[in-house]
C-alpha cells in the first residue's frame, strides 16, 4: 500500500543519513519505525531500580520525629 507522509526537511535529512549510514534505504528504516510501534516494543526510558530499605537501619521500624529532633539532626543555617 502506498501513503504520504509529510517530513520535515531537517528530520528528512537525519533520517537519510542514519539510512545510509545502515546501508539501507529510508523507506526501509521507516518501515522498522512503524513495526517496532505496532508489536508494542517501542523504547521507553528506564529508571533505575530502587533497592528498599533506602536508609538501613540496625533497629529498624517507625521513627517519631518532631521539628525539634530534626533540628538537632541536621543543621539549619
Amino acid at each position: 500500500m502506498r501513503t504520504t507522509v509529510d517530513i520535515p526537511g531537517p528530520t528528512y535529512r537525519r533520517l537519510k543519513s542514519l539510512a545510509a549510514a545502515d546501508g539501507t534505504s529510508a523507506k526501509e528504516l521507516i518501515l522498522r519505525g512503524v513495526e517496532q510501534v505496532l508489536r508494542g516494543k517501542r523504547r521507553k526510558p528506564r529508571g533505575r531500580r530502587v533497592k528498599l530499605p533506602i536508609v538501613r537501619s540496625k533497629t529498624p521500624g517507625k521513627v517519631h520525629l518532631d521539628n525539634a529532633k530534626i533540628y538537632e539532626i541536621i543543621p539549619f543555617p
